[in-house]
């Protein structure tokens, strides 16, 4: 077993209504079998559902306020949700005013027999951390964003559409279904006033028989965004993380740059050099504009990784987020602006704008989310941030300041720009951003990580690939310290997934075999994609289906003879 990898944040430490369509009874996709009857609200067929069985806001989780139905609304103490049908039978907005009591969630409700042996996969907040999983019911777990189900025959989604103005989750047990949509602005209920507020679309798909599993999901995605923002062609090429750690040089990166042009397809869209953190060291990078412009005459292109909240020491304490968005007693100072004031948007927009002046055609923008909300996704559980703190504006949701962030970013940027975020929430970016980093941190010292995070990410979000954005499973690190049986392997998916490939080549790593290997890689990235057959089955998904191989069974061995390392990375 190899040393542990430093993670980035270890370095930088020094419905409305929902129906069948979405809870599918054991034998609904076979032909002539009968439906088990539903109760409540859930009855059998395949149409949305006009109405929960209720509707709970809440004025901070110790205020409940239940409403009542009136019509196609519910109602009480002055509040009123609005329930209006979309597309007949798959969609559902939710539409919520509120002048006079600040909210912080709405909860529906609907009742219904839910099959004891169903399957459930969600999403997550933002990256996911190894963490994806099929499952049974479990009661209180939260779903983000969507879930899916899968009894056997047919696989059902259901979710809010992408770019909602709230925070939204999902829960299933045996006697029904939960949607849980957190309005507040930072810790603190919003103060909503006079404006209605389109809280979000629910929007079901239920599978057809015979359609398989990754076909639905990825049809279902589909139908969440309805205009996904994707780059003209493939992204690929170089990334120096995992071999450098934030100690790179601008000499390191013409060797990559060099490395990328030699082994890219002579036709089609150039590749990428990204430079990640580190390029601030004014010794090691004393021209960023020359060396974009070194990139360029190798005939590939200059992307850079920035960090655009993050604010430096000194910064005007009245334009920086509250500490008390952080929570635990080991809590790091993240000190970050606030951009919901004007004059530190403007030092956030800066820090983009910037950049793309120095002639960089792709930016990584990383940590906006732990730094604006004080958690990483893998913590959240039901609360992505802590209580008791408010923005500077309060009058919108987290959400809505959230997409207005990624909004102002894109707008900076420019139009002709590619964007990947990382660290960001994939459900308010898409349509935004043209790619999302989909799990946590890979490395370039310990297989485990690469295995644990990488493989289980691409694997149970591949169905979001081209319907929210090109998604990127992080890099392939090619190092000493890792075997290249198990890069190989991991080089080889990635690649024939169709996904973003972005390599971290070490010095002197890169032998005649392993140059053929990613030159065969760089190919194939340009037109292949694939599915892992077995999702449903495990978190490390090993076999694996490529256009590329003609729809042949490919397998993969990411435990090795050793297994894997049970303790925590």
């Amino acid at each position: 077993m190899t040393i542990q990898a430093p993670s980035r944040r270890a370095f930088l430490r020094g419905s409305a209504a929902l129906g069948s369509t979405l809870i599918c009874p054991p034998g609904a996709g076979a032909l002539g079998a009968e439906p088990l009857p539903a109760r409540g609200s859930f009855p059998a067929g395949g149409e949305l559902l006009g109405e929960p069985d209720a509707v709970v806001a809440y004025a901070g989780l110790q205020s409940p306020l239940p409403l009542a139905r009136a019509g196609g609304a519910w109602t009480g103490s002055g509040i009123h949700v609005a329930l209006d049908s979309g597309s007949p039978g798959t969609e559902l907005s939710i539409r919520l005013t509120s002048p006079a009591i600040a909210l912080s969630h709405l909860h529906l409700r609907w009742k219904a027999e839910i099959p004891a042996d169903l399957r459930c996969l969600g999403d997550a907040w933002e990256r996911s951390y190894g963490d994806l999983e099929w499952r049974g019911i479990v009661p209180e777990r939260v779903m983000p964003w969507y879930c899916l189900t899968f009894d056997g025959h047919v696989l059902c989604g259901y979710g809010v559409k992408t770019q909602p103005a709230a925070l939204c989750f999902w829960q299933l047990d045996q006697e029904g279904i939960s949607l849980w949509t957190d309005l507040r602005n930072g810790g603190m209920p919003v103060e909503l006033g006079q404006r209605q507020l389109e809280v979000g679309t629910i929007v079901t798909r239920r599978g057809e028989p015979g359609e398989a599993t990754f076909a639905a999901a990825h049809a279902f995605c589909r139908a969440m965004c309805a205009a996904p923002r994707l780059p003209q062609g493939p992204l690929y090429g170089s990334n120096d993380w995992y071999y450098a750690y934030g100690r790179n040089t601008a000499d390191g990166i013409l060797r990559d740059a060099d490395l990328v042009a030699r082994i890219a397809p002579g036709e089609g869209p150039r590749p990428f050099v990204v430079i990640d953190d580190g390029w601030q060291d004014a010794q090691r990078f004393p021209n960023l504009t020359d060396l974009a412009g070194r990139i360029r005459s190798r005939e590939v292109r200059p992307g850079i990784w920035i960090r655009p909240l993050r604010a430096p020491s000194g910064a005007r304490a009245s334009l920086l987020l509250p500490d008390a968005r952080m929570s635990g007693p080991d809590r790091q100072p993240l000190p970050a602006w606030d951009p919901t004031i004007p004059e530190a948007m403007e030092q956030v927009l800066e820090a983009v704008r910037q950049p793309v002046s120095w002639g960089y055609q792709l930016l990584k923008h990383d940590y906006s989310t732990v730094e604006m909300l004080g958690r990483w996704g893998s913590a959240a559980g039901a609360l992505l941030t802590a209580g008791n703190w408010q923005f500077h504006d309060r009058t919108r949701t987290t959400a809505e300041i959230v997409v207005a962030f990624y909004r102002a970013l894109r707008e900076a940027a420019g139009e002709t720009t590619v964007m990947i975020g990382c660290n960001t929430i994939g459900h308010l970016g898409a349509g935004i951003f043209e790619s999302q980093r989909i799990g946590d941190d890979v490395s370039g010292t310990n297989w485990e990580r690469t295995r644990r995070m990488g493989v289980n990410a691409l694997g149970l979000r591949l169905p979001q690939h081209r319907a929210f954005f090109w998604v990127d499973p992080d890099c392939v690190a090619l190092t000493p310290a890792i075997d290249w049986n198990e890069t190989r392997q991991w080089l080889d998916v990635v690649s024939r997934s169709g996904a973003s490939l972005f390599v971290s080549p070490a010095a002197g790593a890169a032998g005649p075999e392993q140059i053929a290997a990613l030159k065969d890689a760089f190919a194939l990235v340009r037109d292949s994609h694939g599915y892992a057959e077995d999702w449903l089955d495990t978190t490390s998904p090993q076999q694996w289906r490529f256009a590329s191989e003609g729809g042949r069974l490919t397998r993969y061995d990411w435990c090795g003879a050793t297994g894997s390392f049970p303790f925590p990375l």
